[in-house]
């Protein structure tokens, strides 16, 4: 018999709506001065986070009437995991754009298959671990190899791009689903120590990686290089107040911050609208995972459960990081801020991601919730 299914979490579908619509309002004031330099007009990045904004919509709403089941198909996985490598070995075909080769396709189609590889990992594992059982996930030939080694090629060809970021954040949601997956304690702080030490390696291999690191610890010794963007986020945010300048008044967004509609977004934000602004948006976000962690508590399977905690934990994880170093908490680093940043696809496989989680909502249990 088929399984009946409720409505969807409607808090989350609203507050996900709430996040974007603020994200599509800061890219337009944080991009005005970009756009009009550089493309002759201060609705270019507008139009097109507009844009890429109904399209996620759209695809939020497919994934969210595909029953997430779906995504455990084995034959689905094995096709993903084919198509996933080859697209992050077909990045190495493209020219580089600022230093790196992260995208495919060219002008308003480019893509990032490491925002695939981000999904993609969760629902592996997810797949995996419900599969192997609680008792051979304590196993580390039997249970967590498997995982492991998917983990560390998507890591390893996102890292050659080279985005140690996102190689980071795909490392972290992996440990944290393979945790609670039923991996021994033991095997996870040994794979934190072996992660520890391969960030460490990265950032010694790549002198600028390292030129980051010590301008972290301190960014008024070289304000004028490697400590310019974290005192420039920290002049935005410090002269936003309480109620902010108002939206479209920042000056840092005036070639002051680089690219203010990426990275540093929040920054902007909080120079417009003041700490209550970013206040609010950190409630958002706190309410997005809030909601995630419920989905995946109340969950009827355990697929399910798992694949709702993953897409929570990278939502958590980016937007965590994304504060820390725009607060200069964490050294530079190339972390958009989810539903809220400039990109195209990021924010298209963003919304995929919540559609399942949507979809995942669905069905779970209500018993003692609410």
């Amino acid at each position: 018999m088929k399984e009946k299914r409720g409505p969807i979490d409607f808090v989350l579908f609203a507050d996900i709506l709430v996040l974007l619509s603020i994200g599509v309002c800061m890219v337009f004031s944080a991009s005005m001065p970009e756009g009009e330099r550089f493309y002759g007009s201060p609705y270019y990045y507008l139009i097109r986070q507009s844009i890429w904004a109904t399209l996620g919509v759209i695809v939020m709403l497919f994934t969210s009437n595909i029953d997430y089941k779906f995504w455990r198909n084995k034959n689905i996985l094995s096709i993903g995991f084919i198509v996933v490598v080859l697209m992050l070995i077909a990045v190495f075909l493209f020219p580089p754009v600022k230093g790196a080769r992260r995208w495919l396709g060219f002008g308003f189609a480019k893509i990032q298959p490491s925002e695939i590889a981000k999904i993609f990992i969760v629902l592996f594992l997810s797949n995996m671990i419900d599969k192997k059982g609680p008792e051979k996930m304590k196993s580390l030939t039997k249970g967590l190899l498997p995982g492991l080694i998917v983990m560390a090629i998507f890591v390893g060809l996102i890292i050659k791009e080279p985005n140690l970021s996102t190689s980071v954040i795909i490392a972290t949601v992996s440990m944290i689903l393979l945790f609670v997956g039923g991996a021994q304690i033991k095997y996870m702080i040994g794979l934190f120590l072996l992660g520890v030490a391969a960030v460490a390696g990265a950032i010694l291999v790549e002198p600028y990686r390292l030129r980051r690191l010590v301008g972290f610890m301190n960014p008024w010794a070289d304000k004028l290089d490697t400590g310019y963007q974290a005192i420039q986020s920290l002049y935005a945010l410090g002269s936003g107040g309480l109620f902010g300048r108002g939206f479209g008044f920042s000056m840092q967004k005036f070639h002051y911050i680089p690219e203010a509609q990426n990275d540093f977004i929040f920054s902007i934000l909080g120079e417009e609208l003041g700490f209550i602004g970013t206040f609010f948006v950190i409630i958002c976000f706190s309410i997005l995972i809030w909601r995630g962690i419920r989905i995946a508590i109340n969950c009827k399977d355990k697929f399910g459960s798992l694949v709702a905690l993953g897409i929570t934990s990278i939502i958590a994880v980016q937007s965590s990081v994304n504060f820390l170093v725009v607060s200069s908490f964490m050294p530079v680093t190339g972390v958009t801020l989810p539903l809220i940043s400039y990109g195209g696809s990021s924010l298209l496989f963003t919304m995929a991601g919540l559609g399942i989680l949507l979809n995942i909502s669905r069905y779970i249990t209500k018993d003692g919730v609410d």
